[in-house]
């Protein structure tokens, strides 16, 4: 058995080779058609309401997201503005639209685990319109060799052929299937089935020919006929109407045996809940979005577990068919996706890039999180300092670099008018411990210092006035080589000199 199982094996065989089970598979798949119970999928969406609930809340929620082409330039990735599938997406034929056209083929993959776009064209090479195709009249025809020769659209007899390259197949992954998607209601059948049954036997309940009586008229003497019809008859035109029904018993000897079963003894109601809660997890439809017992958080829950483990895994099967099948009639590198609609938790991300700062660039920051280009000062880490050039490295023919121009001096005057204002500022708000703070410009820093943390303690205006007394006192000097400021502005010319070492 080994020995047999062993010369199925070519040892000398070098490199990869076509795939050798294509052939097989055609063969196995070249009686198979379209399977005929796809039509009745339509019927289910039209007759169950959680059906359609949770294929009507994907398919309109896929359609709304709108479609980018971005240009592979190696490693980064470039928007295309207005690129020609854009434009056919946005007009896809004369008779349908782009939100239509995506909720077609959404919703066709969620009822047939199948779609199809027919890409119609003008002879000249790329497509000039799309066209959605029933996915219950498309047959795939198998090939030995190119595993597709192409596709039978069947309708009314009439089989028209299709090319491979004009058609777009969308499908589900199905495990028993080479060629067809598999479809949620496959999944979901027993309790669409189920749940259509209690729909169905509820109606007859409370339906005209099943309505239980509301009340039940005894005649315990007997009456002839004549007598019976007419008392049956004044009763109705007197107490009767439309929706109620009275039963008449005529002798004394009649008793009623109820031998059914009540909603209340079926449960009924919460077995309705059941395949309610089955048909939405089968579909990927989170309680919390549709129940009436979801609080705010529930549904805030909810709807992020729909986005991101629902709908976006969606739209990425789709844009990836699209790149694959769509953008390779138009010439370069190109691919196609959904805008990301995943929510995004705010305070992590902010987290995140802040843990990055000591090992990542300023560019790979860039890069990655905002998806900027490189920047030619950002080759160094968030706060780190260039490095110095040794001074080996430096040239020594280099010309000399010119004495850099001294900053202007900080005056006297202009001090004291900062020190008026923010007196002026402090005494205004109370204290400068509450509100806006004041925006020191010319002070030195070893006095602004001194004059906030005083105004922190200041309860008063009079503790405001002191604190900024003691600041000019700090600021003229008390010695004999700086003059006071009465002096300095009885001499105005000397309000212009520069402040001192010992001041700042």
């Amino acid at each position: 058995m080994f020995n047999w199982l062993s010369s199925q094996f070519h040892s000398l065989r070098r490199g990869l080779r076509p795939a050798p089970h294509v052939a097989a598979v055609a063969v196995h798949n070249s009686l198979r058609w379209s399977d005929p119970a796809l039509a009745a999928h339509t019927q289910v969406y039209q007759q169950s309401p959680w059906v359609y609930v949770a294929v009507n809340r994907i398919a309109e929620a896929a359609a709304l997201v709108p479609l980018r082409v971005f240009r592979l330039e190696g490693e980064r990735r470039v928007e295309v503005e207005r690129h020609p599938l854009e434009r056919l997406l946005d007009a896809p034929n004369p008779y349908l639209s782009r939100f239509e056209l995506f909720e077609q083929t959404v919703g066709m993959l969620e009822l047939c685990g199948n779609a199809y776009w027919f890409l119609a064209g003008d002879g000249q090479g790329a497509p000039t319109e799309i066209w959605c195709l029933a996915p219950d009249r498309v047959t795939c025809v198998p090939d030995p060799t190119r595993y597709v020769r192409g596709y039978l659209y069947e309708i009314d007899g009439q089989r028209i052929p299709l090319e491979p390259e004009e058609v777009v197949h969308f499908k589900r992954w199905h495990p028993a299937s080479d060629y067809y998607g598999l479809s949620a209601l496959e999944a979901a059948r027993l309790a669409i089935s189920s749940d259509r049954a209690m729909s169905q036997w509820n109606h007859n309940t409370f339906g005209e020919a099943n309505g239980v009586p509301a009340g039940i008229v005894t005649i315990k003497d007997f009456v002839s006929d004549a007598d019976f019809e007419r008392l049956k008859r004044e009763w109705r035109q007197s107490y009767g109407g439309p929706q109620r029904r009275t039963a008449f018993l005529r002798g004394g000897g009649i008793e009623w045996q109820n031998i059914g079963l009540s909603h209340h003894e079926l449960d009924f109601l919460q077995g309705r809940r059941a395949h309610r809660d089955e048909i939405l997890n089968v579909f990927g439809i989170p309680i919390g979005l549709i129940s009436e017992n979801a609080t705010e958080a529930n549904a805030t829950v909810a709807e992020r577990q729909f986005i991101e483990r629902t709908l976006y895994p969606k739209l990425a099967r789709i844009a990836q068919k699209i790149s694959q099948e769509l953008l390779p009639f138009w010439a370069g590198d190109y691919v196609a996706e959904f805008e990301d609609i995943r929510p995004t938790d705010t305070q992590a991300r902010l987290d995140e890039i802040h843990a990055a700062y000591p090992v990542l660039s300023i560019n790979e920051i860039r890069a990655r999180y905002y998806d900027l280009p490189p920047a030619a000062w950002g080759n160094l880490p968030v706060g780190a300092a260039a490095p110095e050039t040794p001074a080996a490295a430096q040239p020594t023919t280099a010309a000399p670099t010119p004495p850099a121009e001294p900053e202007p001096a900080v005056t006297v005057k202009a001090a004291l008018n900062e020190l008026r204002r923010w007196e002026r500022f402090a005494l205004r708000r109370g204290t400068a411990a509450r509100g806006r703070k004041f925006e020191v410009r010319v002070l030195p820093d070893t006095i602004a210092f001194e004059v906030s943390a005083g105004l922190l303690g200041a309860e008063a205006a009079d503790d405001v006035r002191a604190v900024f007394a003691s600041a000019r006192v700090a600021l003229l000097g008390e010695d004999s080589e700086r003059p006071s400021e009465a002096a300095l502005e009885d001499q105005g010319l000397m309000l212009d000199m520069p402040l001192t070492a010992s001041a700042t």
